[in-house]
């Protein structure tokens, strides 16, 4: 079971991990809203890849019937895998091109709060907690995780949906030859 898990996490990490290298190698810090709903909707079409895991081994290994909990920690530990190599994807793009990403992201959202007409003492506090962001994401224990959770919320949701999908026999049963 352990080599079917690390097959589909490895899939779902290229799956999810090529198209941010691209788009963070074209696009830099600043994807805007297109961005994310391409990267979220990548996350999603990888993370496809936990269904066809889970039903696979209900129908194939499993003679068609699965419990949650099993379902569940399959889609669990493929969205592990699938969630390290997203982050190895971001880290390896932004070493590679040198992407300073927390300055270009803290300038654009000042830029945001000065056009919104925020000035004096908020923008000042707001310029402050950009700068505290700035030197956090420097640090490799607040950046490695931060990063992780840009995925693993997802796989945690399909994983969950999969898991009740799947426990049912009678949801897309094995056809039989």
């Amino acid at each position: 079971m352990f080599r079917k898990i690390l097959f589909y996490g490895v899939i779902a990490g290229l799956i999810v991990g090529i198209p941010l290298s691209v788009l963070t190698a074209t696009n830099g810090c600043n994807p805007g809203i297109w961005g994310m709903v391409i990267g979220y909707s990548t996350m999603l079409v990888a993370l496809s890849t936990v269904f066809v895991a889970v039903k696979r081994h209900r129908d194939i290994d499993l003679g068609g019937v699965i419990g949650f909990w099993l379902a569940l920690g399959i889609g669990l530990a493929i969205s592990v895998i699938a969630s390290i190599l997203y982050v190895a994807a971001w880290e390896a793009t932004v070493a590679l091109f040198h992407i300073d990403f927390a300055n270009g992201y803290a300038n654009t959202l000042i830029a945001q709060e000065k056009a919104k007409g925020v000035s004096g003492a908020a923008l000042a506090q707001f310029v402050a907690q950009m700068e505290q962001f700035k030197k956090d994401y420097a640090n490799p224990l607040y950046r490695l995780p931060m990063t992780f959770m840009e995925i693993f919320p997802v796989g945690i949701l399909v994983s969950l949906i999969t898991a009740g999908l799947l426990r049912n026999r009678r949801f897309m049963p094995a056809r039989r030859a």
